[in-house]
Formats: structure tokens, C-alpha cells, sequence
């Protein structure tokens, strides 16, 4: 058997076309295709990295015009302060101290400048910090009102002088039953059965004066001038009277003088309490009860003329007090004794009772200038006594409740208002104390 190979022959126009098909195959494949890729991606990526470079360049380069402006304001701001505080002293050593001390703060706030990051280049020329504020020398006692009507509970500093105008009102009203008879059976009554409505105003203005003899020690005086009205409303049931009779009087004069001294008997440096003794006099140059006449209406019905404007009798009243300094607020007591000298008078040797007294409360200091203070106070009054005969009645229990505001009008000058009120039948219903302390 005879071998035979057959042949494929191909046109040109065939040959042609399977080159040209081979070549570009060949190209496609190959390792060249594939760094043609890679060189275009380098140069995308490369000319990203470019532009970002070029983009915080002007970043840094706007950072640091605002950093040097900053320099800049601190520099000037620095230098204003040299200039401000510079004085002329002897001392050498003194003058370095206080050049050193503002290189040392600018340089810090340079420092500080230049790591924080500025939103903007406007700045605001402000004093940086806050100098600590300096610690007081002695308890401050603004918030304190007066522990009574003749205790101010606050010394004044040594050389100085204080004059206080006060203005003042106090308003009562009260139901009381008067009996002026006597029974043969506890069903009969013989005499009089009087049954008042009293409404009693009092205006007070009084002008005081205190001056300091030293840190610890201080006087006082203080003059008055008192206005009275009152109105009665009476009817006395056992004469028959079948209308209410309606009686008004009033009273204006000077009151009494009140002379005062207090000293400080310990610094409370420690952090302790401070006591403070007080001793108070009364000089009766007021109208005396016993010196106003009375009017009878009816039988056993009197009513007063003319209101009296003092006591009628000269009284001692030493005092302590205890002021205790827990910031924000001050503690503060005051226990009382008055001793009220007797007097001649037409009914007869006048001995009036003793009285015992006591307060406390908290003053609050709200800021630098504003103050309340709550606090309560009571006296109780012994028996009074009539040619050493007690009178049956007599004894009074005054207990008020203090609200107290003061405020700093100016460095020289307080404004304080206080509001009495009246807890127990004796005390003034309402009071109203309005002072106006100035410093010369």
C-alpha cells in the first residue's frame, strides 16, 4: 500500500489575514501588553499623590501666617503688659522678679499658641487666666442683721466712722378682754367686762453713729423720733352700752437715746467662733407713759390722750454673741439680759420687770454684693412691780421671725431691709426696718 500526504493550500488574501490574526494574538499575550497597563495606572496614582501634596502645602502655608500673626498679637499684648506694670522701686531684685514673671507667661503662651490649631485669624485681644482670688483677712459678717433692736452684731474697723439713717413701721392689731370687777357666785359678775380692738401704727426714723476705737472695739449712738396712732374700738358689756365706741389717738416726739459699746473678744483666726460682748444703755428723753393723761367715757372705760413715745425708765442690757464663719453662710447667736431701773412716779414706786432674751439664725451671702439673712428672736418680759406689789397680766413673751436682705451699693455704702414677724400675741404683727449704713 502506497503512502500518500495531502497539502492545505491557502489564497494570499487568506495568508494575509492569518498573520495579521497570529501578530495581534501574540501581542495580547505578551508581557509588553501588560506594563503598558501598569505604567498608566503609576502615572494616575502618581499624579493623585501630586495634587494632594500641592493641596497641604497651602494648607501649612496658611497655618503658618496665622501662627506668626498670633506671635505677633501675643508679642504686642505682652509688652502692653511690661509697660503696665512696670514701677519704680529701689529694690533691684524686687523690679527683675517682675520682669521675669511676663517673659516666662508669654513664652508659655506662645508655646500654646503655636500647638493649637486656629480656626480663624480674627482674634480677640482678652487677658488670659484669672489672678486666685485673695483670701480674706477676717470673717465677713454682712449677711448678719441685727440680732435685736439694739444689737447691730458687726464691728467697724479701727478709724472709721459709720452714720446710719434708719426709717421704720411696725403695725399691731390685737383683741383683748379688760376685767375690772369681782363675783359673789362664779356665775355673777359685778363691775366691768371691757371688750377692745386695738390698731396700733408706729413710725420710727432714728439717725445712729458708730466709731471704730480699734479692730476690736466700737461705740454707738443713736437718736430717734417717733410717730404714733392707734385706734380703739371698746365696749363694755356689763355697763349696758349698746354701741361701740370708737376712740383715736396719736403721739409724736423724740425717743429714747441708746448708747452702745461692743468689743471683739477673740480673732477666730483658727477658724473658730468669733464673741463679740455687747452692753447697751437707755436714756428715757422720750414722752413717758406715766407723763401722758388718760380720758374716761364711761364708767370705768379710760383712753389715752396723748400716745407716749419712750419707756419712762433708764435700762442696762449686756449681751454676747457668737458669729461662726461655715462659707457660704455665718452662724450666728445672741443670748440677753436687761436689767430696767425702777422710778417714782405718782401710782407709786415703779420697779418694771427684767427681760430675757435670745436669738440665732444663718446669713447666706448670695454673690460678691447681694446677702439674706433668716433668723428668730425672743424676749420674755418678767412681772412688773408697783410698790413691790406684782402686777398680775403684766408678763410678755415677744418672739419675732427675721427676714433680713442687704446689698452693696457701693464700697461705701450698704442697703439693708428686714422684715419682722410676729409669732406671739405680745410681738408687733408686722415690723418694717429699712437701713442705709455709709462709711466716711
Amino acid at each position: 500500500m502506497k503512502k500518500t500526504t495531502s497539502h492545505i493550500i491557502l489564497t494570499p488574501v487568506k495568508r494575509y489575514k492569518l498573520v495579521v490574526f497570529m501578530f495581534a494574538l501574540l501581542m495580547s499575550t505578551s508581557p509588553f501588553s501588560y506594563s503598558q497597563d501598569a505604567a498608566a495606572q503609576t502615572e494616575s496614582v502618581e499624579k493623585k499623590y501630586q495634587l494632594e501634596l500641592e493641596r497641604q502645602s497651602k494648607i501649612l502655608t496658611k497655618q503658618g501666617r496665622e501662627i506668626e500673626n498670633l506671635k505677633r498679637l501675643i508679642r504686642n499684648q505682652s509688652s502692653n503688659n511690661k509697660q503696665k506694670q512696670k514701677k519704680p522701686s529701689p529694690n533691684k531684685n524686687a523690679q527683675q522678679a517682675s520682669n521675669q514673671k511676663p517673659k516666662s507667661s508669654t513664652n508659655k503662651n506662645a508655646q500654646q499658641a503655636s500647638n493649637t490649631k486656629p480656626k480663624s485669624t480674627t482674634v480677640i485681644n482678652k487677658p488670659v487666666g484669672k489672678a486666685p482670688p485673695k483670701q480674706a483677712t477676717r470673717i465677713d459678717v454682712s449677711a448678719i442683721p441685727k440680732l435685736s433692736t439694739n444689737n447691730s452684731g458687726v464691728l467697724t474697723r479701727s478709724g472709721t466712722l459709720i452714720i446710719e439713717p434708719r426709717f421704720g413701721y411696725s403695725y399691731t392689731d390685737s383683741n383683748r378682754v379688760f376685767l375690772d370687777a369681782y363675783s359673789f357666785l362664779p356665775a355673777l359678775v359685778v363691775g366691768l367686762i371691757d371688750l377692745r380692738e386695738i390698731k396700733r401704727h408706729t413710725f420710727v426714723g432714728s439717725l445712729g453713729a458708730r466709731y471704730g476705737m480699734n479692730d476690736r472695739w466700737e461705740v454707738d449712738m443713736k437718736l430717734s423720733y417717733i410717730g404714733r396712732n392707734d385706734s380703739q374700738r371698746s365696749r363694755p358689756v356689763s355697763v349696758g352700752v349698746s354701741e361701740d365706741e370708737i376712740f383715736t389717738a396719736s403721739g409724736s416726739d423724740m425717743g429714747d437715746i441708746e448708747l452702745s459699746t461692743r468689743y471683739q473678744l477673740n480673732s477666730g483666726a483658727n477658724g473658730g467662733a468669733i464673741y463679740v460682748f455687747n452692753l447697751v444703755a437707755t436714756i428715757p428723753t422720750g414722752t413717758s407713759p406715766f407723763e401722758v393723761e388718760y380720758v374716761e367715757s364711761n364708767p370705768g372705760v379710760v383712753f389715752p390722750i396723748e400716745l407716749p413715745t419712750g419707756s419712762g425708765f433708764y435700762s442696762i442690757q449686756p449681751s454676747l454673741t457668737a458669729i461662726y464663719s461655715t462659707d457660704p453662710g455665718v452662724l450666728f447667736g445672741n443670748i440677753s439680759y436687761g436689767n430696767n431701773l425702777e422710778t417714782n412716779e405718782e401710782v407709786g414706786q415703779v420697779n418694771p420687770g427684767d427681760s430675757v432674751g435670745f436669738s440665732f439664725g444663718l446669713g447666706l451671702s448670695l454673690n460678691d454684693r447681694t446677702s439674706m439673712s433668716l433668723s428668730y428672736s425672743h424676749k420674755h418680759v418678767l412681772k412688773s412691780k408697783i410698790d413691790n406689789i406684782k402686777i398680775e397680766g403684766s408678763e410678755l413673751d415677744i418672739g419675732q421671725l427675721i427676714i433680713g436682705y442687704s446689698f452693696n451699693y457701693s464700697t461705701t455704702t450698704n442697703l439693708n431691709l428686714s422684715l419682722n414677724i410676729g409669732v406671739t400675741d405680745d410681738a408687733p404683727d408686722v415690723r418694717l426696718n429699712f437701713r442705709v449704713p455709709m462709711m466716711f
